[in-house]
């Protein structure tokens, strides 16, 4: 593999109260998770950096990423890319990140100039690894082809709905993670009768279910995102759940291809 990450992360986005993710964070930490995943245009870095800090649980044991080049911001310039970052850093409280993320391979998004930030920092130590999200298979490729540091990951949605196996079997192929978001579809998971019976099955949640099965893939993990302490318990639980080979059949063969985060900007559109 690329590199350790941990299975499970916690995912930080929100529109509103983003103050109350310094408790989550560090609930999350206290309880276990190792890898926290925000983002510049999310607005609670500072959040999550105080979550860090309050939790008894050294900073190098964490894994966290954060990401920018949202659309729009911070600029299509490297020093703008660079000096955002440096931001970050100080919102945060830390000296460096161990993944940042290409938000969008849109809008400002060039692909050398920001990758070539992406690289003066990584050469720098502020980053330890370089991420990409949104990325379909010709942004990667192109990726690959610009950057001599490796890509670490690629951040997408995926869930039951929008299996994302291409991405999947080029992860494996290129050796880098697949960082699921939105893993429980925004709780559509807990409408589907093939989840709901294996839950049953079980005796727990859809939600365990859908994690389950990401984490049934190979080089796949996932941030599923919660500000309440019972399904934050919940999700990192979903770590024990073992699937059989013909429930896993079962979710891999849901005829769906549902998009919950499609922007007309999306590589794929």
């Amino acid at each position: 593999m690329a590199g350790d990450l941990p299975r499970v992360g916690l995912g930080t986005y929100s529109d509103t109260n983003r103050e109350q993710w310094a408790e989550c964070v560090e609930t999350a930490l206290e309880m276990g998770y190792r890898h926290i995943d925000t983002a510049q245009v999310y607005g609670n870095e500072e959040y999550v950096g105080q979550g860090i800090e309050r939790a008894s649980v050294d900073r190098q044991e964490v894994f966290l990423a954060t990401k920018t080049v949202h659309v729009d911001v911070p600029g299509p310039e490297r020093s703008a890319i660079i000096d955002s970052v440096e931001e970050s850093l100080g919102k945060i409280r830390t000296d460096y990140l161990d993944l940042l993320y290409v938000h969008w391979p849109a809008g400002c998004y060039d692909p050398e100039t920001t990758l070539g930030a992406f690289e003066e920092l990584y050469e720098e130590g502020l980053i330890r690894n370089i991420g990409v999200s949104n990325f379909e298979p010709e942004q990667l490729d192109e990726a690959h082809e610009i950057l001599d540091a490796p890509i670490f990951a690629n951040q997408v949605e995926c869930h039951p709905f929008l299996q994302q196996e291409e991405l999947r079997e080029y992860a494996v192929e290129h050796d880098h993670w697949l960082v699921a978001y939105c893993p429980l579809a925004r709780g559509e998971i807990f409408e589907d009768p093939v989840l709901g019976s294996i839950a049953k099955a079980h005796g727990t949640s859809e939600a365990q279910v859908a994690l389950a099965w990401l984490l049934s893939k190979e080089n796949v993990t996932a941030v599923p995102r919660s500000m309440s302490e019972s399904h934050i318990r919940e999700n990192f639980a979903a770590r024990d759940l073992d699937l059989g080979d013909e429930e896993v059949e079962r979710i891999d063969g849901i005829e769906r291809e549902h998009r919950l985060i499609d922007r007309d900007y999306a590589p794929w559109n």
